[in-house]
């Protein structure tokens, strides 16, 4: 929590690279398609527990995490967004189960520091690419399947992306009341 706290009052968030390849809008959704760079990320798996809850119990290990719980005491600072992949259901809803994905800031994305909780493992992770539409507000599970739905209608008949899972994205520190970014990503096949 001290590192997020810590990085919203004096700056330091780097952003995740990635580049814009292309823009939409239909059906009153804006997208992008993007690529997205790979490398080093914390992740912490919960299964058994409703999205929003899992939630809960995953970001402050993370959070932990980048603020000094590893092995180095290395406060690294956060990156953005910080997503998570959530696996629906055939009737949209979502399963009990998600993974959280915190890139490694770059500084530390050749020797990352261990990290203590046994439950965040470090995972390389390939390049991906993604369509992705943006909303505001402090977003729940409710938010993150509807803008699935509306960002799957936008671009049916024209987009190939996997059904089995997506990402859903937050850019913004618990603290921050307005102007909050969020993203769902659909990942390309």
């Amino acid at each position: 929590m001290l590192g997020m706290i810590g990085n919203s009052l004096f700056g330091g968030v780097e952003t995740w690279p990635w580049q814009v390849l292309s823009k939409g809008d239909k059906e009153k959704v804006t997208y992008e398609e993007r690529t997205c760079e790979g490398g080093k990320f914390a992740t912490v798996e919960v299964t058994d527990k409703p999205v929003d809850e899992a939630l809960r119990e995953a970001m402050p290990k993370v959070v932990k995490y980048v603020g000094g719980t590893n092995d180095k005491g290395a406060w690294m600072g956060m990156t953005v967004p910080i997503s998570f992949a959530v696996f629906p259901s055939e009737d949209g809803s979502l399963q009990k189960k998600i993974k959280v994905w915190f890139r490694i800031p770059n500084q530390f994305q050749s020797n990352p520091p261990i990290p203590c909780d046994e439950s965040i493992k470090i995972e390389e992770r390939d390049s991906i690419t993604v369509y992705s539409t943006q909303f505001g507000g402090y977003a729940k599970e409710a938010d993150y399947v509807a803008h699935a739905a509306q960002l799957r209608a936008a671009l049916e008949g024209t987009a190939s992306y996997h059904k089995d899972v997506y990402f859903c994205t937050g850019y913004d520190p618990p603290m921050k009341p307005y102007g909050r970014r969020n993203e769902i990503w659909l990942l390309k096949t």
